[in-house]
């Protein structure tokens, strides 16, 4: 599923979204959701009626939808593709319309961290913070990757990072693309007794969770390694020219910004590619 915007000229997000169908042999469902009349509707004279208003939604809103489905069947003409129409704030109806979906695709526009939480342009963050499925998060400004393509995934050894290794290897298996591991170890104000020994464990645990899925995608290049820094800053340079950048989430409970790992969350200000975001798989 992608969340549309009305804008014809923002695409990067819809683009990916039909490509991943076709890569993944699944039907595309367009969701335009819309809580003010499109950039389309321009009054006739005088303050719009509620009938008007209406009607100004469902004809914009039409429109949007049939470009959008004309630029999925020009991009891919054997996926099976459909719209939807919906009255309501995006991030919502995206969110109960992606119960039954394998991902849900938006665009990003980079918003603070305030904007994020409280401008009615915020998606990403409610999206990824409630929904069921992987979300991932299309960047519009231009996007270079690098020869040959490649993946990152960030791993810390919790069971939030497992369910972001599986899909990273099947994305890159699907994608033709190599795999970048990457486990940051990010170490304390007050420091540790003994660096080595901290940094050995994190090699032992990104050996652990990697171990068995190279086995079961032998088609997939694979690099790991243990950095030292910041895991935004670290995970949002390495993925500069990547695919996309992986990353798993916390899960549910309490207020929204507070439903994600840091990590996750900063990465959804910082990152320079499409960001996939993973939830547990027993969520």
């Amino acid at each position: 599923m992608v969340g549309l915007d009305p804008d014809p000229g923002r695409r990067a997000a819809l683009a990916w979204a039909a490509d991943e169908a076709d890569l993944r042999r699944l039907p595309l469902l367009l969701v335009l959701a819309q809580n003010v009349p499109t950039p389309g509707y321009r009054p006739t004279g005088g303050r719009p009626s509620w009938e008007e208003w209406n009607e100004a939604l469902h004809a914009t809103g039409d429109s949007v939808l049939k470009e959008a489905v004309a630029f999925v069947e020009s991009r891919g003409p054997q996926i099976p593709v459909s719209g939807l129409l919906a009255e309501g704030h995006p991030a919502w109806v995206l969110r109960e319309q992606a119960q039954n979906a394998t991902m849900v695709v938006t665009g990003s526009w980079h918003l603070s961290p305030l904007q994020e939480l409280f401008t009615s342009a915020a998606v990403a963050l409610p999206l990824i913070a409630h929904t069921p499925c992987p979300v991932v998060t299309i960047p519009e400004s231009e996007h270079i990757t690098q020869e040959p393509p490649y993946f990152v995934v960030g791993v810390d050894g919790s069971p939030h990072s497992a369910a972001a290794v599986d899909f990273a290897f099947e994305e890159a298996g699907l994608r033709g693309a190599a795999l970048r591991a990457l486990y940051v170890w990010h170490p304390p104000r007050l420091g540790v007794l003994d660096e080595d020994t901290a940094v050995q464990e994190c090699r032992r645990l990104l050996s652990e969770t990697v171990a068995g899925r190279t086995a079961a995608h032998p088609e997939v290049e694979l690099h790991h390694e243990v950095v030292t820094g910041h895991p935004v800053q670290v995970l949002a340079t390495a993925s500069e020219h990547a695919l996309g950048l992986i990353v798993g989430t916390r899960g549910h409970g309490g207020f929204t910004g507070m439903l994600l790992g840091s990590v996750s969350q900063g990465v959804l200000h910082h990152a320079r590619c499409p960001l996939i975001t993973v939830p547990p798989t027993n969520q």
